[in-house]
């Protein structure tokens, strides 16, 4: 009966284990980049999901918004209310997200029009 009752356990365990193969975690390089500013100005973190970290000062919630979105950084608008003032922005994310590589590259008036559309997770 040892070999049946370790055999239950190892299979409970497995079970209880996430879904997620190996090596397929979440490791973003998020770049910020400000075309136009003299000196140009550029911000870079790293934002990593399961468990949430890396350099970003929201991780657990970009994180929830990434997993929400089902991995999507872009949006429809929030309905915040943004200036017109034309300040551009770029918004760049390469890495893996759930194992997957990703990239994404999107060009926003401002600062606040892109978080408007990208919530927290480019809000560093």
């Amino acid at each position: 009966m040892p070999n049946l009752a370790t055999g239950v356990i190892a299979g409970a365990v497995i079970a209880l284990l996430p879904a997620v193969p190996q090596g397929s975690g979440t490791s973003l390089r998020l770049t910020l980049a400000h075309p136009g500013r003299q000196p140009p100005a550029g911000r870079t973190v790293t934002l990593r999901c399961d468990p949430p970290g890396g350099g970003h000062p929201e991780a657990a919630r970009a994180c929830a918004e990434l997993n929400g979105s089902g991995g999507e950084f872009a949006h429809p608008p929030d309905g915040r209310m943004c200036t017109a003032v034309r300040a551009p922005v770029v918004a760049r994310a390469e890495g893996r997200w759930r194992g997957e590589p990703v990239r994404f590259r999107a060009e926003y008036d401002n600062d606040c029009a892109m978080r408007s559309r990208t919530g927290t997770v480019f809000a560093f």
